[in-house]
């Protein structure tokens, strides 16, 4: 293992357990209310009467539960039974089942509505915390919960899966996931999150059903939400796959990428493996021609008129990290190596808040933190930067070993 792989490694290992993990541990528990602070702002100022997203809690308990599974040490445990507790009594609807998407400062439901990218994520961290700490009660609610999408949001006609439904599992017009995005039925997004869900349950639950919605569903993103070019996804589409957005979401397609393969890999799938590396690979080789700066960065999102902004968010950077290596492990192609290198560079110099911990938002065009944005909310979670360490420690401890 180069000498270079050895520093990484160590960096690695030291931004996520001292800067990201501890910082979680340190700041962010709710002492009042239970759980965990809804906001935090980027001057470290916890903003009281916050709402908490069901996404903000199932992230943290699957990178605790990560952090547990690899690392074995009690504080971990201690932050990742802390939220499943959490969402058990405060997201669960213990009357139509599924989990509420937002709950206010004190635990009460502000948005019941079943949006099935929350509840997906929730699929993926009880899967991972079963991992971690094996229980029966934890693996039959990640199914109970796969069941009840397959019940209500699957398309049975056209395939995939459908936005959000009411509170009591019915059609509804509010679907949208966040402020920045569209109001249709499906969209990429949710899908990558239910393919990375399903990925982690068929890991601890080895299901024919599962089996088969794993494998359909890997075919219907590469046949309908990835382009004819094999470049980049889709990003929004109606109940029968027409497309109804011309947006490129570069952090996405690099994530998406890896996911893709990891899938593919865990379903032990040969001529489906094949078929998604081949497009792993054309999709980080567009990342790396069109959506990465000169300083390395990774910009968030262009359209048919160039970029849409000039701003870096973190998210995309830690993706590409784990997209590009994921890209040198299937090709041999160095360039792919020296890019995730590069990215990781970025983040330690312009992303990481090496005073206050964890990472910034992100940073505006002349690289400047963007200071208006949060350190803790709803979507800033510390599931993208921590899964970017324990993915790129895993890899190059693979590379150790192999060498």
């Amino acid at each position: 293992m180069s000498n270079k792989r050895v520093e990484w490694l160590s960096q690695l290992e030291h931004e996520l357990k001292e800067n990201i993990l501890s910082f979680w541990i340190q700041h962010t528990i709710d002492e009042k209310n239970g759980g965990f602070l809804g906001e935090i702002d980027s001057k470290m100022n916890v903003i009281a009467n916050a709402r908490k997203s069901l996404v903000l809690n199932a992230r943290i308990l699957w990178t605790f539960a990560s952090a547990y599974r690899v690392y074995g040490q009690p504080e971990y445990l201690t932050m990742a039974d802390r939220a499943y507790a959490y969402l058990q009594s405060f997201f669960t609807d213990k009357e139509y089942d599924g989990l509420y998407w937002m709950v206010d400062a004190e635990g009460q439901p502000s948005e019941d509505k079943k949006q099935v990218y929350g509840q997906a994520f929730v699929i993926y961290a009880l899967a991972e915390y079963y991992r971690a700490t094996p229980s029966p009660e934890v693996l039959e609610k990640a199914i109970g919960l796969f069941h009840i999408l397959e019940k209500y949001s699957y398309d049975s006609r056209n395939k995939g899966y459908i936005e959000a439904l009411s509170r009591e599992w019915q059609m509804t017009d509010n679907l949208t996931l966040s402020s920045k995005d569209m109001n249709e039925k499906k969209s990429m997004n949710t899908h990558l999150h239910v393919l990375e869900a399903y990925t982690g349950l068929y890991r601890v639950w080895k299901s024919e059903l599962l089996h088969h919605k794993l494998s359909e569903l890997i075919e219907t993103m590469l046949d309908h939400i990835i382009d004819q070019d094999g470049k980049h996804f889709h990003l929004f589409l109606d109940e029968e796959w027409n497309v109804k957005s011309d947006r490129i979401s570069y952090g996405h397609d690099i994530e998406g990428s890896w996911l893709l393969v990891e899938a593919a890999e865990v379903l032990g799938d040969q001529a489906l493996l094949q078929r998604v590396k081949d497009v792993a690979v054309s999709m980080a080789e567009a990342v790396l021609a069109e959506g990465i700066a000169e300083d390395h960065g990774i910009w968030n999102e262009a359209d048919a008129n160039g970029l849409v902004s000039r701003d870096k968010d973190w998210w995309p950077q830690a993706e590409a990290v784990v997209g590009f290596y994921n890209a040198y492990q299937l090709t041999g192609d160095t360039k792919y190596e020296d890019a995730a290198f590069g990215t990781w560079r970025f983040i330690d110099k312009y992303i990481v808040d090496h005073e206050q911990g964890e990472w910034h938002w992100g940073v505006d065009e002349n690289l400047q933190p963007l200071a208006h944005e949060p350190k803790v909310s709803a979507w800033k979670c510390p599931y993208h930067n921590s899964r970017a360490c324990f993915e790129m420690i895993e890899r190059l401890k693979l590379i150790t070993k192999e060498h």
